[in-house]
Order: C-alpha cells, then structure tokens, then sequence
C-alpha cells in the first residue's frame, strides 16, 4: 500500500506533518477530515531505497536551475506549478528529489528560502540569501537571473585557477612515473649487464643504481610514508591553526600566491556586490561571503570588516590593515562607500580582477609549459644518459 506524506493544520491554526498508508488520496484527505485537520499537502512517498551520498549536483546543474526557474516565474507560472515542473524534468536524481522536499515544503506554507536552507549541499547561504532577498522584495525572477550570471561567473573563474594548478601536476605525475618505470624495470636490466663489466662504474650511474636498489627494497616503506604523510596533513589542516597556516602560505607562495590572491580579490567582489545588488543587507553579505571565501586568511579579514561595520566604522580599513586586498581594491571600497555606490563600485572591481587572473594564467602556461619540459627531459634524459656511460667507457677502451 502506497505511504503518503501530508501536512495539514489543527483547528487552532498549528501545522502537523505525518505519514499515512493508504491506498489514494482521497481516502487521505477522507482521513485527515475525520480527524478535524485542514489539509495543505499531500504527496506520495517515494519508493526505492535512497542510497546514501547520492548524485553529486554540480555548478552547471544549480545554473540552469536556476535560469528555468527565473524564467518561469518571470513568464507569471505560479511557484509551486514552477517547482513541480523543474523536479519532474531534472536528470540529477539528488537535485530531483530535493527539488521535491522543496516543493512539499512550500505547499506546506514555507517561504521558498527557507524550504531551500534545509539543503545547504544544493543550495548555498548566498543562494538562500539572495532568494529570500528576492521574495520579500517581489522580484523573485530578477534575483534568480542575477544568480545564473554570478554562477557562471563563479565556476569560470574557478575553471580557470584549477587549469592552472592542474597543469604542472600533471605534468609532475607523468614525470614521476616515468622515473618509477625506469627505476623498476628498465634499470635492473642494465644492472646485470653492468654486473659482467670488470671496471669500476662512473659516479653518476652507482647513483641510479643505489636509487633503483632502494626503490625495490622499500616500496612498501616509501608507499606507507606517502600515505602517512597524507593522512597527517589532511589531519593538520582539518584543524583551525593547521588550515589558517596553510592558507597563509598559498597566499605567499612566489607564482600560485599572486593567483590565488587574485582569485580570490574576484571572488570576494562580485559575491559581496552581488549580495548587496539584490537587497541583502551589508552585515548579512559579509557574512556569507566570509563563508564562501575558500581561505581562512581572506574568511578572517573579511569578519573583521563586519565587526568594524557593526560598530559603525568603514568597511575598508579592515581589509587595508589584513594585507590580503591590494591597495587598490581598498580605496576603491572606500571610493565606493563615500558614493553610496558599493555594489557597483564591487562589480567593477570584480570585473577587472577577472581579467587579471585570465592574463596571470594564461601567463602562467606560457611559461610553465617549456620549464615542465626541461625538468622532465633533464631528469628522464639525465637517467638515461647516466646508465649509457659506462658503455661509452667500454668502447673508449676498445679503441
């Protein structure tokens, strides 16, 4: 017998959600009435068991989401009629079944925002956020809209640091397999033919030799360093000393430092503009921007900015004294805030450092492509040539 998720209010005006089984819902609504409750919904619970983690939601997926959805309410849908045909359509399972849990909520007599805050893995602070801002201000399809643009923004400048980290790290696992294989397989085989030679071995290939000795022996010790070593770090960082550190020195690291400060210049700037555009307030905003920075550092500037707002103080002497924000992003805030032109004084701000970071990564490849080379022929090659030299040693004697 199907079960039936309901939520109904008492004659006194309280609201009581519960399960029922039974077999349509009329005999529901047959039950709720006799026991003198209003219904408000009722849906039927999904079958199937619900596996644990689920589908991953994706930046991409809230995007369209998020412009359907604007567009819907724009073109004058009612929102549940909007919520009820964005679940049925969704190909992410997870989105699909929390586009449901919302929906029930707001037939259930919630504020869109507040169905969307029990779902913090799909919907973010900002996002909630900007949704209530929207509903109480009655321009629900222009925040939604604002949103897709910020997302996009968000992901591509995101998109864009992680190619640049990505890069030499793909590079570094390519070189090192390739000095693993060498060690493993191709070295041995020159260590017995070396083996015959009556002559002593040049330095640098008993150097080769030792190390592809050593890798033989203690794998299996190197392996279980490695792995401790991750473990700890990621124990270390999970801490509040351990990640406040770490991301201190990302910040001060000589090449990756300057792009992720960039990066995160941007992302502060147009997520705060953003916010303050569409009505959050100024104490909100920081807050939730604070949250979403990605590094300790920038999160802890940006709440002492709050704190000297709180107290009626300007928000740029903070994050001038924090050395985190270049001056310039600084007297631009203050610029901003003498104007009365923040959000658009931040949107700009955003805007430029955007293209900064385009500038910087593109730069950056440039750059790392040739050096990546040439670390990896010099090491590669450098093995290679080192196990070569005593054959050249035999043909100089025979000659």
């Amino acid at each position: 017998m199907p079960v039936w998720n309901y939520s109904a209010r008492t004659v006194s005006g309280d609201l009581k959600r519960a399960e029922y089984d039974a077999a349509s819902r009329d005999e529901v609504i047959a039950h709720l009435r006799s026991q003198r409750l209003i219904p408000i919904a009722i849906r039927e619970k999904p079958k199937g068991i619900q596996l644990p983690g689920g589908q991953k939601v994706k930046t991409r997926d809230i995007v369209i989401l998020t412009r359907q959805f604007a567009t819907m309410i724009n073109a004058g849908l009612p929102l549940v009629q909007a919520l009820d045909i964005l679940a049925k359509q969704s190909d992410n399972k997870t989105l699909q079944s929390t586009l449901q849990d919302v929906l029930y909520d707001v037939e259930s007599g919630h504020t869109l925002a507040d169905a969307m805050r029990d779902h913090e893995k799909v919907f973010t602070p900002l996002y909630v956020n900007m949704v209530a801002a929207g509903e109480t201000g009655g321009i629900l399809d222009t925040i939604l809209l604002r949103l897709a643009v910020f997302l996009e923004k968000a992901e591509a400048l995101a998109r864009k640091i992680k190619g640049a980290m990505i890069y030499p790290l793909v590079i570094g696992f390519v070189a090192l397999t390739a000095i693993i294989v060498l060690l493993l397989f191709v070295i041995p085989t020159f260590q017995q033919m070396f083996a015959s030679f009556d002559q002593v071995l040049p330095l640098p290939t008993r150097i080769v030799i030792m190390a592809s000795d050593t890798l033989q022996s203690y794998w299996w010790a190197m392996a279980g360093g490695i792995g401790a070593t991750v473990f700890l770090f990621k124990r270390w960082i999970a801490t509040s000393s351990g990640r406040l550190t770490f991301d201190r020195i990302v910040l001060r690291l000589p090449i990756f430092g300057n792009l992720a400060r960039k990066g995160a210049v941007a992302r502060f700037t147009r997520t705060l503009g953003t916010l303050l555009a569409s009505g959050v307030t100024i104490l909100d905003g920081l807050e939730i921007t604070a949250r979403t920075s990605g590094n300790r550092v920038i999160h802890d500037a940006i709440m002492d900015s709050r704190s000297s707002i709180a107290g009626g103080e300007s928000i740029s002497e903070p994050l001038r004294v924090s050395g985190v924000f270049p001056p310039m992003v600084t007297q631009m805030i203050n610029v901003g805030e003498e104007t009365g032109d923040l959000d658009g004084m931040l949107t700009k701000i955003a805007d430029f450092y955007d293209e900064e970071v385009d500038a910087a990564v593109e730069s950056l490849l440039k750059a790392m492509e040739p050096l990546m080379i040439v670390v990896l022929g010099t090491v590669v090659g450098g093995m290679i040539v080192a196990m070569y030299l005593p054959i050249f040693g035999i043909i100089n004697t025979m000659n």
